[in-house]
């Protein structure tokens, strides 16, 4: 494999090996500061971060306001105070050596007085910001008052423009990096667009290479590109190393430092990482963010997809083929369906799912009373953890709401992220992964079930394996 050369990334030459930012407490500070600590650049995420007592015990989000209002302003606080406690035990780990980033996404809740509270608080802890799910127009703004390098996070060309006609060519001294996600293989939220089929991935390298045909036009040659998604040998990428029409490129790993021993996720999600089959993987919609995100298959997956298909449209009044009459809630408004989708209906209802939910596209779904009450219960205890969030209809405006109904399709996404980073429960919660996770239980690398240290990981990743 071709030599892998040193980068200059947010001002210190480190390795070109990057540690994806994952939240909620996925990567933290003990898992970034080691991955630092090896020469490369590790990144813990700052969204709704762990803190710790004096004891070191985690101290939960447990949250005691009586409106979403004021929820949402607890989140803000504890979220400060993780993000603070990360970046510090990042940084000490690290023992001064390579490079600190801290990720957020734009579309989480209250991303800029996050921001501004945790940067003011770490200044020479954090030397980078990535962010990504949304379009991040402040970002350089609010890196460059703190005297970091920002790193927005793209799944094109086009979006890079954007963001730079708009904001960025304002700052270009800071832009330390652009991080492209494969949007078709990343793990998390993935930036696939309208006009693109999720069933159809297109190769990356086209598009890297009309990435950094743009960031030419803008005068940004040299500014490293990290290539992010998919990534998991180096030998399987030595076409693009030192090659010239690419530049310089940095190579980012979300999936593999999950099965590190100084990863924080429990052991029931490592041994379930070893497990994982060729498809295990699903790209799906059901965020109530509205991206596309890639999660593995579990009972929580596939109980969303029964959810969906257990659906049916309806019209408030007879039209066209909608003229059966069909009781709807607990005060059993009618509304009109066709005649065959009244008779699923009625199947649905004689299999135990007797409750139905409106959606906010004119459709029904079935589920159980079970199933209902904590749909009822999740949307009733929101805490604004998104900007606007699809499932509770929460928004972070003056109206405190999207304006639309709340949909039951989806879920509440700081629920479970929260329950499987501190619990065993990897079934019933969402477990996002790349779609490179089943290749742990083919690397012999893994064999016998062998955890490496992130020492361990980036010597193995250095010889390209």
């Amino acid at each position: 494999m071709k030599p892998l050369r040193p980068l200059i990334i947010s001002g210190k030459e480190v390795l070109p090996l990057v540690e994806g930012g994952k939240g909620i407490s996925v990567s933290n500070g003990e898992s970034s500061g080691a991955w630092a600590a090896q020469g490369g650049v590790g990144t813990f995420s700052a969204v709704n971060a762990d803190s710790y007592d004096e004891q070191g015990h985690l101290i939960p989000f447990v949250y005691k306001g009586k409106t979403r209002r004021e929820r949402h302003d607890e989140l803000i606080k504890m979220s400060i105070q993780g993000g603070i406690t990360q970046a510090r035990i990042a940084y000490e780990r690290s023992n001064g050596q390579g490079r600190i980033h801290m990720n957020v996404l734009w579309e989480m809740g209250a991303v800029e007085p996050i921001l501004h509270g945790v940067l003011s608080q770490v200044q020479g802890l954090v030397h980078g910001v990535t962010c990504g799910a949304g379009m991040p127009f402040k970002l350089a703004e609010i890196c460059v008052h703190y005297g970091v390098y920002y790193y927005p996070i793209v799944s094109s060309a086009r979006a890079f423009r954007i963001l730079w006609k708009r904001a960025y060519s304002r700052f270009p001294d800071a832009l330390g990096g652009v991080v492209y996600e494969d949007p078709w293989l990343a793990g998390g939220h993935n930036g696939l667009s309208n006009s693109e089929d999720p069933l159809k991935p297109q190769s990356p390298l086209p598009r890297v290479l009309e990435l950094r045909q743009a960031m030419r036009e803008c005068g940004l040659e040299e500014i490293p590109i990290f290539m992010a998604g998919g990534v998991w040998a180096l030998h399987e990428w030595q076409d693009w190393i030192d090659n010239p029409d690419l530049g310089p490129v940095a190579f980012q790993f979300g999936t593999r430092p999950l099965l590190t021993q100084e990863s924080p996720i429990s052991q029931a999600w490592k041994r379930k990482l070893l497990t994982l089959k060729e498809g295990d993987i699903s790209l799906n919609r059901f965020s109530p963010t509205g991206f596309y995100s890639s999660a593995v298959r579990n009972h929580f997956l596939q109980e969303l997809n029964e959810r969906s298909q257990r659906q049916i449209a309806y019209s408030v009044s007879p039209v066209g083929e909608h003229t059966e009459a069909f009781p709807v809630g607990a005060r059993g408004r009618l509304v009109y369906v066709t005649q065959h989708e009244k008779e699923w209906a009625e199947g649905w209802i004689a299999q135990g799912y007797t409750q139905s939910m409106r959606t906010p596209d004119s459709t029904i779904i079935f589920v159980t009373p079970e199933q209902e009450n904590e749909i009822l219960r999740d949307q009733i205890n929101c805490m604004g953890c998104l900007s606007a969030c699809h499932f509770s209809n929460w928004a972070q405006n003056e109206e405190g709401t999207t304006g639309k109904k709340a949909d039951p399709r989806s879920y509440c996404i700081q629920k479970t992220l929260q329950a499987v980073s501190h619990t065993d429960d990897v079934e019933n919660q969402l477990m996002f992964a790349g779609h490179q996770a089943y290749r742990f239980a083919q690397d012999p690398f893994y064999a016998n079930g062998f955890i490496p240290t992130v020492q361990q990981l980036i010597e193995r990743l250095q010889i390209g394996l």
